[in-house]
């Protein structure tokens, strides 16, 4: 196998490893809705994005919060 051909080959392998499935994207989108939700109201409009940055992928969620939960603790 030619050098540039390996090079190829290994930049494929690393960008599929990156690559989110839908059904695993649903599955932390529902997971990180639900973590959002018990700290924040919210308005809804959930997305989770993945794009490649200069170290690696980078994942974004994002949505919109109507208030904070604050949380009371007793003494």
């Amino acid at each position: 196998m030619k050098e540039g051909d390996r090079g190829r080959l290994m930049r494929l392998l690393e960008r599929d490893k990156a690559e989110m499935n839908e059904a695993s994207r649903e599955a932390a989108l529902a997971d990180f809705k639900r973590v959002a939700e018990e700290y924040f109201e919210t308005d809804g409009g959930f997305a989770l994005t993945t794009h490649e940055g200069k170290k690696g992928t980078e994942v974004v969620f994002t949505f919109r919060i109507l208030r904070v939960k604050n949380f009371l603790t007793l003494r």
